[in-house]
């Protein structure tokens, strides 16, 4: 009896020093000021005044741009479509789409805005935080939201 609670003893002395933190991957400054430059590079490519919101995955700012021209209710929008993404964990132009075909439940689910713009930042199958853009269309938005995602294939 005494072999075992000694046994058992150890065992529970080790637990904590067996147990592991997990790594994750996180979004950093520079990162967002990357993503944030190649969506810039697609409005401006084509013209448009948008505001381009980077989050991370807690759904806290990290990045703000807003070029000239580009009306001031965009920045509150631009960055409830990032958290959006990131809190419901896909892009909101799924959200947008079930609504369309008549879930108009998705209308009451607390702080979501289901319009397109909204996307998911993803590295090696972690949501590291995600883009949202507007000013222009919402398929617009989605393009240039896009192109920040994009940029991110060529940082690991």
């Amino acid at each position: 009896m005494q072999r075992l609670l000694l046994t058992l003893s150890v065992f529970a002395l080790c637990l904590p020093l067996c147990a592991q933190l997990a790594t994750k991957k996180s979004l950093t400054l520079e990162v967002a000021k990357k993503i944030a430059a190649a969506a810039e590079v697609e409005a401006r490519k084509n013209n448009w005044t948008v505001v381009i919101s980077v989050v991370d995955d807690g759904a806290n700012l990290v990045y703000l741009e807003k070029i000239d021209g580009t009306q001031i209710g965009s920045i509150d929008i631009a960055q409830m479509k990032a958290r959006t993404a990131i809190r419901m964990k896909r892009p909101t132009k799924v959200l947008e789409d079930a609504v369309l075909g008549g879930r108009n439940t998705v209308l009451k689910l607390p702080d979501v805005l289901p319009v397109e713009g909204g996307l998911p930042l993803v590295v090696d199958g972690q949501m590291i935080g995600a883009i949202g853009v507007s000013g222009v269309t919402s398929a617009q938005d989605g393009q240039i939201a896009a192109a920040g995602v994009k940029a991110l294939e060529g940082i690991k």
